[in-house]
């Protein structure tokens, strides 16, 4: 299986056509997975916590001010034991794993998956974010990788560009602030490049910053997906790109 990035978008991204197609259309293409893990923008715990095992816990509704009927979402897919017992076996002795058994889906990972899986029929499990820090987040995307070879999609969702305080416009097709443009262009020319060093030093490197990550959880599941890929530095396919509401939607596969 390969490996994903993608920009995950708010609850409204179901009502938007071009970016249900692209992530539909997208997921279309892959193999399909035996089973989802997913590390999501939404979800910081230290140590390594792996989230509920059981099909049909509640969704977590992470999230304030859209219309009530976001919250009426459900997406009970298959709960996935055997993966979470396989995750936790693959971690070294010295790393602690925690298990939060009550923990749902939250919308980082279950808006993508509506759109992208609507039949809820393939096992999901969730992970946190155990740290920020992007050369450790590779180490954990490393231990990772041998999932793939058991049919299982590694995925980070988070968002190419976050600059929520500096938005003002807050409609879908806002023009791109100029950091969010300055950002995503150095962020695709690095991915071209395959610039590891680059990338994982982008708080120091990128322009638009602090704007473009003003807290960088957002661009931190990237470095998941990258670790657990076969070769970090080999060109990804950048398949979504674009921007809704002013931020980059950015979306990468790795091979």
């Amino acid at each position: 299986m390969p490996t994903l990035y993608l920009s995950h978008g708010a609850p409204p991204l179901v009502d938007d056509q071009l970016w249900v197609s692209e992530l539909a259309a997208w997921s279309h293409n892959l193999p399909r997975p035996k089973a989802i893990l997913i590390v999501s923008a939404h979800w910081e715990s230290a140590p390594l916590t792996i989230g509920t095992v059981t099909t049909g816990t509640p969704l977590v509704y992470d999230f304030g001010g859209f219309d009530p009927k976001y919250r009426r979402v459900r997406y009970a897919a298959p709960g996935a034991p055997d993966l979470a017992r396989t995750v936790a076996a693959l971690m070294p002795d010295d790393e602690p794993v925690y298990h939060l058994p009550d923990r749902g889906l939250d919308h980082g990972a279950y808006v993508p998956l509506t759109v992208m899986y609507p039949a809820a029929d393939i096992p999901v499990l969730q992970i946190s974010l155990p740290t920020l820090d992007p050369a450790r987040l590779l180490h954990l995307g490393e231990r990772l990788r041998p999932l793939r070879d058991e049919g299982v999609l590694v995925v980070g969702s988070g968002f190419t560009t976050h600059g929520l305080p500096f938005l003002r416009d807050w409609t879908p097709n806002a023009a791109a602030p100029g950091w969010s443009q300055e950002f995503d262009a150095w962020a695709a020319e690095r991915f071209a490049a395959g610039d590891v060093d680059a990338l994982v030093d982008f708080r120091n490197a990128a322009p638009g910053m602090p704007y473009a990550h003003p807290t960088i959880e957002h661009f931190a599941p990237l470095f998941v997906a990258l670790g657990a890929s076969s070769d970090a530095e080999q060109e990804p396919d950048q398949v979504v790109d674009g921007f809704w509401m002013g931020l980059s939607k950015r979306s990468l596969q790795f091979a």
